[in-house]
């Protein structure tokens, strides 16, 4: 029982970060993708499509080392009374980490994949992945929540006619 409860006390800060992901991971890679109109993106994309397996695994490490400063950074600005701006930066770097992340996974992944451990563990990871989402898109609380975004949505929409008319 104890066991039990340790686990789902442990694995809800992982299902909000995995939600988190689930939700911004394709739509900020679509917008990071727009850059790719720009010559210099352009060709900077082509350059990491082309790296072999490891190098392309240590471009896809470069940003989340280099959000750890800014991290550090909130953390300081929390310690000093500074919460609004720490959790904004906190923020900004989590919806900026996460675009970089995945549109270089989207570019790296084939690179990745001639990785034999890799090959191995990812689509591993992504079944458990998909299907931690896929218990919480089940749960009482994910279909409240979807139901009354619905509601509002609906009513939303409905006030708007409302005011064009």
């Amino acid at each position: 029982m104890f066991k039990r409860l340790l686990r789902k006390v442990l694995l809800a800060p992982v299902v909000l970060v995995l939600l988190f992901e689930e939700w911004g991971w394709a739509p900020l890679a679509a917008l990071f993708a727009r850059l790719a109109r720009l010559p210099l993106w352009a060709w900077l994309e082509r350059k990491v499509v082309s790296l072999p397996p490891y190098g392309a695994m240590l471009v896809f490490g470069v940003p989340m080392l280099a959000l750890l400063p800014v991290k550090l950074l909130a953390l300081y600005l929390f310690g000093h009374g500074q919460t609004k701006l720490g959790l904004a930066l906190l923020v900004g770097a989590k919806l900026l980490g996460t675009a970089v992340m995945a549109r270089l996974f989207q570019l790296t992944q084939p690179a990745l994949m001639k990785l034999a451990w890799f090959a191995r563990w990812y689509p591993r990871w992504k079944a458990w992945k998909d299907g931690l989402i896929e218990q919480v898109h089940q749960s009482a609380p994910w279909k409240a929540a979807r139901a009354f975004k619905t509601e509002v949505r609906a009513r939303a929409k409905a006030w708007w006619a409302q005011l064009q008319s």
